[in-house]
């Protein structure tokens, strides 16, 4: 499942995943939010928390985080990526270099830390 991380600036927008993520929580929450945000204010700021309750995605919602990554690509500000989970990091390590934005992982106790950098 996927929900909105509430009062972010009005240029940024978060969610946080917990659970099983599915490509219907992408299709649904996450694109629709990013669509709305961008028609309104072109580049936009990204928090995105996978905390401890989340568990897993689903077939096809990797795929789905993939494209609204690739379709926007140079419509990102800044993306800040929470989560302790390893192969989740160092998928972000090897594919954070094609962001054209300023992109930053942190661990989940740096949660607060990761909401400053993006309010900045």
């Amino acid at each position: 499942m996927i929900e909105l991380i509430p009062n972010l600036p009005d240029n940024a927008i978060g969610f946080s995943a917990k659970g099983d993520v599915t490509s219907e929580d992408y299709e649904t929450i996450l694109i629709p939010a990013v669509e709305a945000k961008l028609k309104e204010y072109g580049k936009i700021r990204l928090l995105y928390h996978l905390g401890p309750e989340f568990k897993s995605y689903k077939a096809g919602a990797m795929w789905d985080d993939t494209k609204v990554g690739l379709q926007h690509l140079t419509s990102w500000e800044r993306i800040a990526l929470v989560t302790d989970v390893e192969w989740i990091r160092a998928m972000a390590k090897v594919f954070g270099f094609m962001m054209h934005c300023h992109f930053k992982i942190y661990h989940n106790d740096q949660l607060a830390e990761a909401e400053a950098w993006i309010r900045e």
